[in-house]
C-alpha cells in the first residue's frame, strides 16, 4: 500500500464540483487543510448554512474519492457552515457593546425553556456549562476532573470541548484516535468512563483554527448534534473562556441546565469571573455554583502551604452575588502532572484528597440538578 500524501488529496479533490457546478471545490476556497494520519484522511468543507442540506451529495462525493485513493483507510469529511455575508445593511450589524443584550425575559424552569426549543438533543438529559471570565484559571482541568467524578458516582456523562480555538480534551483525557463516521454522525471517543468529542480528534494539535464566528458555531453544532452521544444523565461543556460572541451565543440558545464558574481566588480574575456569572443571568441560565482552583498551594515536598493568588475571594464572591460556593481546588503538582499525562487526577488516584474534592462537587451539581426538575427533559441545544 502506498503512502497517501496531501497533494494526492488535492488533486483528487479537483475533480469534485463546487456548489456552483463549474470550479471545484479545491480552486474555489472550500477545502480546509487536510489532516493526513497513517491512512486517516480529514478536512472539512465550507458552505453556505442553509445549503448543507442541499449540497450533502458533494460531501459525500468528496468522501467517496478519497476513500478509494490507494493509501487510504479512512476518510472522514465534515461541513463547516458559514452564513453568506454581504448582504446585510449597516443597520443590521451588530455594534460593540460593554455588555450583552438582553434576552428576552423567560420563565425561569426547565418545561419553558423546553417549550421554547424545538430540536432537543436526544438522550441528553441534562447539559452543563462549565465557564470562566478569562483563560488560564484551569477550567478545562476542572471541566475533565468533574466529568470523571460525575461518571464515578453512577451517571452517564460525556463532555463537548466546545474551546474551538484552543481544544485541550485530547491531552487531558490522553485520546490520541480519531472519531469514526457512520453517514454524518461522529461517534465520540471514550477516555476514563467518559464519551468526548473536540475539534482537537479532528486536526493537529499546534494547527491554528482561523475562523470567524459563524464557522465556530457551525462546527459546534456539528459536534453536538451530529455525534452519536446515547443516553447521558450529564453533558459538560467545556466552555471557550471569556464572554464573545460564540459564548453568548451558546448562553442565549442551549436550554442549559445551569452553569459553573470557575476562577482563581485573585481580584482580577474574579472581575472576569463577575462578567462571566452575569452573562449566564441575563440569558436566564441558573447559576449552579462558584468553584475556587488554584485556592492554595500545596508544596509537594514539606506539605507547606502557601495563598500564591490569595485565598478566599471566590467564597466571598459568591456569597455577595448570592450563588453556592461549590469548594476549593489547591495548585497541586499531582493535578497539573497527570493533566498533562492524559490521566486526571479524579481517575488516577480517585480515592486521594484532590478527587475527593471534586467528587464532593459533583456530588453538589447532581443534587443541584435533581432539585431543578431537569430529570427527565431532554434540553435543546440550536446555534443561529
Amino acid at each position: 500500500m502506498s503512502h497517501v500524501t496531501n497533494e494526492t488529496v488535492i488533486e483528487c479533490l479537483k475533480t469534485i464540483k463546487g456548489p456552483d457546478l463549474e470550479g471545484d471545490i479545491v480552486s474555489l476556497g472550500l477545502v480546509s487543510p487536510i489532516m493526513i494520519d497513517g491512512g486517516k484522511v480529514i478536512f472539512t468543507i465550507t458552505v453556505p448554512s442553509d445549503q448543507t442540506e442541499k449540497l450533502e451529495p458533494m460531501r459525500l462525493a468528496a468522501q467517496r474519492a478519497v476513500s478509494e485513493l490507494d493509501g487510504v483507510t479512512s476518510a472522514t469529511v465534515i461541513f463547516t457552515a458559514e452564513r453568506a455575508g454581504g448582504s446585510a445593511s449597516n443597520s443590521q450589524r451588530p455594534t460593540a457593546s460593554a455588555t450583552p443584550p438582553k434576552a428576552p425575559a423567560a420563565p425561569n424552569n426547565a418545561a419553558a425553556r423546553q417549550a421554547n426549543n424545538s430540536a432537543p438533543v436526544p438522550g441528553i438529559k441534562s447539559i452543563v456549562a462549565v465557564a470562566s471570565g478569562k483563560g488560564g484559571v484551569g477550567k478545562s482541568t476542572t471541566s475533565v476532573n468533574l466529568a470523571i467524578a460525575l461518571a464515578k458516582l453512577g451517571q452517564k456523562v460525556g463532555i463537548l470541548d466546545a474551546d474551538i480555538y484552543g481544544p485541550s480534551m485530547p491531552r487531558l483525557m490522553g485520546i490520541k484516535d480519531q472519531p469514526t463516521v457512520n453517514g454524518k454522525i461522529l461517534t465520540p471517543l471514550e477516555g476514563h468512563g467518559v464519551k468526548v468529542m473536540s475539534m482537537g480528534f479532528l486536526v493537529e494539535e499546534d494547527t491554528p483554527m482561523i475562523w470567524r464566528g459563524p464557522m465556530v458555531i457551525s462546527a459546534l453544532t456539528q459536534m453536538l448534534r451530529e455525534v452519536a452521544w446515547g443516553d447521558l444523565d450529564v453533558l459538560v461543556v467545556d466552555m471557550p473562556p471569556g464572554t464573545g460572541d460564540a459564548q453568548l451565543t451558546m448562553s442565549q440558545n442551549v436550554p442549559l441546565a445551569g452553569a459553573v464558574i470557575v476562577s482563581t481566588p485573585q481580584d482580577i480574575a474574579l472581575i472576569d469571573a463577575r462578567k462571566g456569572l452575569n452573562m449566564f443571568r441575563k440569558v436566564d441560565v441558573p447559576i449552579l455554583g462558584i468553584i475556587e482552583n488554584m485556592s492554595t498551594f500545596i508544596c509537594p515536598k514539606c506539605g507547606e502551604r502557601s495563598e500564591i493568588f490569595g485565598h478566599g475571594g471566590a467564597r466571598d464572591e459568591a456569597e455577595k452575588v448570592g450563588v453556592p460556593f461549590l469548594g476549593e481546588v489547591p495548585l497541586h503538582m499531582d493535578i497539573r502532572k497527570n493533566s498533562d499525562g492524559g490521566t486526571p487526577i479524579a481517575a488516577s488516584d480517585p480515592d486521594g484528597p484532590h478527587a475527593k474534592v471534586y467528587a464532593e462537587i459533583a456530588q453538589s451539581i447532581i443534587n443541584s440538578l435533581d432539585g431543578a426538575g431537569f430529570e427527565g427533559v431532554a434540553p435543546s441545544i440550536t446555534f443561529e
